[in-house]
């Protein structure tokens, strides 16, 4: 029978006096299995707390490493870990905060590929991604699974939480039918984040997991939380489950779904400095991103990009280049749209 070693006792005392948790609810805690879908701003306050909490088996699934410009936020790194994995260096600093958790690092993609087979492994997945395509993945994985869903996401200075397939509660599909357009849709390094948001909106999301594993409270299924920093205001919306909740297969290809195009044609950092000559060189970024850091060709802001265009260079196949790869490459789909030669370029995962 399972049961709490003397240590964990100590390490879990101030839950043991709480009513509505106890050791029943602790036990509980001990035998649950959370994975948790990426592991950057809102993933870092998520598993501290799970951790702390002492969630038995907890799962870190994120291919990404540790940026120096993740650090207002993402607050389990430190400069010594920029260039490493965020998925293997959450978990070694999460197992000095409680050594009783078992924590498995997935240092890899969610893909419609590998989703399924994850999910199978886990009691509760936690949503802490930063784009439209892996929510909708991980929305579809978790309702086949039969999975419950912990839901957050962080816009600037507003987040939102909801609690999505629970106990045959509404899905994210339900809330949200259809996927905004890409250029709707701009993540944090295209407009930047208020650094303690992703702490608040990751420990709501920590607390949800925390109380559907326990078994208190009322869980956030059919509502939507949203939470307006600089006001400090709170909404709950209530919506209804519709037919968007019957899902029995994934989608081909979930970029897609959500209108992001590819660009036909990547280059990576490393290959395009071995042979950099061959190139003419685009930075769509920002002014102030530019004067920060650059790899050097011309610059034309995206924004400006519609009236600036003729301004390019075309001698050459063109290596268009952003923080992240995505404004680089809905930069090539207007060229392309604009101008027949000379060839585009995205530059992979952006400049580093």
């Amino acid at each position: 029978m399972l049961e709490l070693t003397l240590e964990e006792q100590k390490q879990y005392n101030r839950h043991l006096i709480l009513d509505k948790i106890g050791k029943e609810g602790q036990l509980k805690l001990k035998q649950a299995k959370v994975l948790v879908i990426g592991a950057g701003g809102l993933g870092c306050p998520i598993l501290q707390y799970l951790t702390a909490a002492g969630v038995g088996t907890i799962g870190i699934i994120d291919h990404d490493l540790v940026d120096q410009s993740n650090l207002q936020r993402q607050i389990l790194y430190t400069t010594d870990d920029v260039g490493k994995s965020k998925a293997a260096s959450a978990a070694f600093r999460l197992e000095k905060l409680n050594p009783y958790v078992n924590f498995v690092v997935y240092k890899e993609q969610l893909t419609n590929k590998n989703a399924l087979s994850l999910f199978a492994k886990y009691d509760i997945i936690v949503d802490g991604s930063d784009n439209f395509a892996t929510r909708y993945l991980t929305n579809d994985a978790a309702i086949i699974t039969k999975k419950p869903l912990v839901y957050g996401a962080i816009f600037k200075f507003e987040g939102q939480v909801s609690v999505f397939n629970y106990k045959g509660s509404a899905s994210y599909r339900c809330l949200y039918p259809t996927p905004p357009k890409p250029e709707e849709s701009p993540n944090c390094s295209e407009i930047g984040v208020l650094g303690v948001l992703p702490g608040i909106i990751g420990s709501l999301q920590a607390s949800e997991t925390i109380k559907i594993i326990c078994g208190i409270g009322e869980v956030l299924a059919n509502k939507l939380l949203m939470f307006d920093t600089l006001s400090m205001r709170q909404m709950m919306l209530k919506y209804e489950k519709t037919s968007q909740t019957e899902i029995d297969k994934l989608e081909e290809d979930y970029e897609f779904f959500c209108g992001i195009r590819k660009a036909s044609k990547e280059i990576t950092q490393q290959e395009l400095e071995e042979n950099i000559n061959s190139y003419n060189l685009l930075d769509v970024r920002e002014t102030w991103e530019r004067e920060e850091y650059h790899i050097g060709g011309q610059h034309i802001p995206l924004g400006e990009l519609e009236h600036r265009f003729s301004e390019l260079k075309t001698d050459k196949p063109v290596v268009v280049y952003c923080k992240s790869g995505k404004r680089s490459s809905r930069a090539i789909e207007f060229l392309e749209s604009k101008l027949k030669t000379p060839d585009f370029i995205n530059l992979k995962s952006g400049v580093k």
